[in-house]
């Protein structure tokens, strides 16, 4: 099992799984890259929009995971780039046959598991480090974040992090980007867990704003853990 990071432009990937399927996931980020970048060239709006954006008949398989999540999660189709990128680099991957593939698009995660997986929450959380203990899952599943004060997205709310969980992972990126917009602070935290949670697709989600950690649906347990435990991603509010 090794562990290989790369970028391209702003796709930041790292990727887990035996040596030979690295290539494949490379040769994956690729084409599904290019797959985006035609539908701008095509439609500049499909880059900028943050409204729902419905897929067209030639679209590639990426753009139209895209646009499927942006209409169920009510977010422009971009909301969903990275968790549709990621998805597309595992489905590849689980094709030529991993059983063990995890692809980390900037705390965008799609894998598939034969084993544990530790994703570490870097968090001063009752002065604890967490992470989520995904059991093993021989279909691909995402685990997705959105957060106002870590890294270069947009995010019109103010929660320290927004995660849903689903077996679509562009929906999953969606609808991160979705919960994260809507909590301002922690005091409707639970209602709006509760409206993501009954997006069909999905299957959990947490969030934490002003010290208030919340969970609804189908969530991971939640362990305490030590850096070299957290084997594939740190995210981190």
């Amino acid at each position: 099992m090794i562990r290989e990071h790369f970028e391209i432009a702003e796709t930041a990937v790292t990727v887990i799984s035996e040596p030979e399927y690295i290539r494949i996931a490379k040769d994956a980020v690729f084409e599904a890259r290019s797959q985006v970048e035609r539908k701008i060239a095509l439609d500049p709006y499909f880059k900028i929009t943050y409204e729902p954006y419905p897929a067209s008949k030639d679209d590639g398989y990426v753009v139209e995971r895209m646009c499927n999540a942006s209409l169920k999660a009510s977010v422009g189709p971009m909301a969903a780039v990275a968790g549709a990128i990621a998805e597309y680099a595992v489905k590849k991957m689980a094709e030529a046959g991993a059983k063990y593939a995890v692809v980390d698009n900037g705390g965008d995660i799609a894998l598939i598991s034969d084993r544990e997986v530790l994703i570490g929450m870097y968090a001063d959380i009752n002065n604890q480090r967490l992470s989520l203990k995904m059991p093993p899952a021989d279909r691909i599943i995402g685990i997705c974040s959105s957060s106002a004060s870590v890294g270069p997205s947009v995010s019109f709310g103010r929660s320290d992090i927004s995660t849903v969980i689903s077996r679509d992972v562009s929906l999953a990126d969606a609808c991160a980007t979705a919960l994260g917009n809507m909590i301002k602070d922690n005091e409707n935290m639970a209602e709006h867990l509760e409206k993501i949670c009954g997006i069909d697709g999905v299957e959990g989600c947490l969030a934490y704003c002003g010290g208030s950690l919340g969970m609804c649906g189908n969530v991971p347990e939640i362990v305490g853990s030590r850096p070299k435990d957290e084997i594939i991603t740190r995210i981190m509010f």
